[in-house]
């Protein structure tokens, strides 16, 4: 594995995280979910990405990666690095959702008893919420390092204007941003245009999800919709409508670069986000162990020369591309 340094803190964290968003909850297997966790530790992936509403049902990919800790796991706590959010709805009633310091401090409360966990590596907001001051959040966040409940606090989808807000609130405080959690994949740049330099020069790590652009960079999608695929089991986040023609195409010629490279299109997307120096971390997300090692692969093969670079901007220059 390869480890990169977290902005300007003394955390490494290897190039690529694993993420329990999707197929580590209570309707998944169980046995596949401690499968892919523990494979992955074997081989070196020491980040796990969690959120207090990852499931389905929101709690339960929190439930079962505790259960997996605390089983196979408990003696390596030191080794591991482990994440978690709150931010978006997770429970009934009125302060079941957003960024409160009610919400935050409750929401690290449950996830640290659903994990079995005594603190979090780092705790995040995970979305800026317009209905809730950012003073707030970010000292809701502050008070969480001060309660030996989180050793580090980071930012998740945060607009540019409030994402340097946030860092000057907590710099002020001396709990600097360790982590900023973006968007970024080859059919989706916006971030890398809008978020990432203010990142670095506050000295924060950048974190990145879905680099697979939600599956349509993984190839599958490429001749048709598989039985088995994410859009097929219904899926809020990528639906039939995403599968334009336009995507389908760009996808093809994207493969087709991969397949020239000696990788799969997953592969070389995973290697197109980390391509970014600024970038610490990609978060993959992953069904089998199968998957998790193929996209391990990505690792041994990271550079692009110019024009493959050029190109790559080519396929994807159609606004109507951007995902």
């Amino acid at each position: 594995m390869i480890y990169r340094r977290c902005g300007h803190s003394g955390i490494k964290l290897p190039v690529l995280s694993l993420g329990l968003w999707h197929n580590f909850g209570d309707l998944d297997s169980y046995d596949v979910a401690r499968e892919m966790v523990l494979t992955a530790f074997g081989q070196g992936i020491c980040h796990f990405d969690l959120a207090n509403n990852y499931g389905p049902p929101p709690g339960s990919a929190e439930r079962n990666f505790g259960r997996i800790l605390s089983n196979d796991l408990k003696a390596h706590r030191d080794e591991l690095f482990i994440s978690s959010k709150a931010g978006h709805d997770m429970w009934n009633g009125v302060y079941g959702t957003g960024s409160s310091r009610k919400n935050i401090i409750a929401s690290c409360d449950q996830s640290l008893q659903r994990t079995r966990l005594d603190y979090f590596d780092v705790f995040y907001s995970h979305r800026y919420d317009p209905e809730t001051p950012i003073e707030e959040t970010m000292q809701a966040l502050i008070n969480l390092v001060r309660q030996g409940k989180a050793l580090y606090v980071g930012i998740s989808k945060y607009p540019a204007d409030k994402q340097a807000e946030a860092y000057a609130i907590l710099q002020a405080a001396k709990v600097p941003c360790l982590l900023s959690q973006y968007r970024c994949s080859i059919f989706d740049q916006k971030a890398k245009q809008a978020n990432f330099d203010c990142a670095t020069q506050a000295g924060s790590g950048i974190i990145c999800f879905s680099p697979l652009a939600q599956g349509l960079l993984s190839g599958k999608y490429n001749q048709g919709i598989p039985a088995d695929s994410r859009i097929a089991k219904g899926s809020i986040f990528l639906q039939p409508s995403h599968l334009t023609k336009e995507r389908i195409e760009a996808a093809q010629k994207l493969d087709e670069m991969a397949q020239n490279r000696h990788q799969t299109l997953a592969q070389m997307s995973l290697a197109w986000v980390l391509n970014d120096e600024r970038v610490t971390s990609v978060i993959i997300g992953t069904s089998s162990t199968q998957q998790l090692m193929s996209n391990l692969e990505a690792i041994k093969y990271l550079s692009f020369d110019r024009e493959e670079l050029q190109k790559i901007d080519e396929i994807v220059a159609n606004p109507l591309i951007s995902f």
